[in-house]
């Protein structure tokens, strides 16, 4: 194996048992993705450039790559000042999901700034505004008041917890955690285990069923969301934590769910998810990753039955169908759906499917640093 820039083993491939090159898909992701931009241009505070970058940092704890690190660190560095300032109100859930470079950056740097600027999220969430069961809604705008999205416990949840084990405040992350996805689930997971994308308490949104406050369709990013939330929040939370049965008999659920509409031809599953069946749906990189993660990450962990896995495997080889090098030898991964509303069918299926859209490469990482078990191997 030859060595890479900073010393380190260049991974852009690996020659496996039989003598054929496999590529490291999350190497050659990362690599591609800093080709493209730099951390000045590759966008604004947002969450699906922190989704991209987290999976980033994931493919640097693998493989040591400093660059790796050092690109997370100057994104972040244009919005936290020396002091630990950041110019952010946290007025919606989606503003926090990239916190999470904070707590990494302040755990990789030992630097108080960070710990600073993740703090104003963790102070904010003492006056954000909650449904009347103590859920938080998605954004403090008239448009969005009083609504849970399943989106959101993604954009807050892993973030705090792991907020709570970097600065000791454990006890509050992991009870605020667990009472999201509790409330939320509560909510949105209806008899076939599938979750609805939003209710409203009010019910005057124009898309709330008049008797349940329910969205009208399963949308399945919103439902890979909430799968990989609640997978990372068990994964912090003790044992014996009060609320841990609870959110098991939801994952659980939600797992017979999710394999009862895995498309049988592809592996994947389609942007509306119960409704494969119909001629002009699709099947959808980025929820399809998040599903493989979550059932992968489930079986490892003892939360869903073992026979899972091969429903992660078939979802993972799908989503590797997804992937190529294109004639300037950077990745590319397609059909992914661009950030979604809450609405009816046609308005899902008719979303733009992009190219390299971050919720699908921060996406595609997570899953793969996960699943991708022969990598490992060869480099153990």
């Amino acid at each position: 194996m030859s060595a890479g820039p900073l010393g380190g083993p260049n991974l852009d491939s690996l020659t496996v048992g039989d003598g054929s090159t496999a590529t490291d898909w999350s190497v050659a992701m990362v690599e591609s993705t800093m080709a493209r931009y730099s951390p000045g241009s590759i966008g604004g505070w947002s969450y699906p450039v922190g989704l991209y970058l987290y999976g980033q940092y994931l493919v640097y704890q693998r493989t040591h790559d400093a660059r790796y690190l050092s690109y997370i660190k100057s994104y972040v560095d244009r919005f936290v000042d020396s002091g630990g300032n950041i110019g952010q109100g946290f007025n919606n859930l989606d503003s926090m999901q990239a916190g999470r470079l904070l707590t990494i950056l302040h755990h990789e740097t030992g630097q108080s700034r960070y710990q600073k600027a993740a703090k104003k999220i963790r102070d904010r969430l003492n006056t954000y505004p909650r449904t009347s069961e103590g859920g938080f809604w998605h954004s403090t705008s008239d448009s969005r008041r009083s609504q849970l999205w399943a989106d959101g416990v993604y954009m807050v949840n892993p973030f705090l917890v792991e907020y709570g084990k970097e600065f000791g405040d454990s006890a509050y992350a992991g009870n605020e955690a667990t009472g999201q996805l509790a409330v939320y689930g509560s909510h949105l997971q209806v008899a076939n285990g599938l979750l609805k994308h939003a209710w409203d308490e009010s019910g005057d949104a124009s898309w709330a069923h008049p008797q349940t406050g329910l969205a009208p369709e399963h949308w399945c990013r919103a439902i890979g969301w909430y799968s990989m939330a609640i997978v990372n929040v068990l994964d912090a939370v003790p044992a014996d934590h009060p609320r841990r049965a609870q959110l098991l008999t939801l994952l659980r659920k939600l797992a017979a769910g999710i394999e009862k509409h895995q498309d049988p031809a592809t592996g994947r599953w389609f942007q509306v998810v119960d409704k494969g069946s119909r001629d002009d749906n699709w099947t959808e990189t980025s929820c399809s990753s998040m599903f493989t993660f979550a059932l992968s990450r489930s079986v490892q962990q003892g939360y869903v039955d073992a026979h899972y896995a091969q429903v992660a495997q078939r979802g993972y080889q799908g989503v590797l169908a997804k992937i190529s090098l294109g004639g300037d030898g950077r990745t590319n991964l397609t059909d992914i759906s661009i950030g979604t509303n809450v609405g009816n069918y046609s308005y899902y299926i008719q979303r733009e499917r992009k190219t390299n859209d971050f919720h699908g490469l921060g996406a595609f990482l997570i899953m793969n640093e996960q699943l991708d078990e022969q990598l490992d191997e060869q480099i153990d």
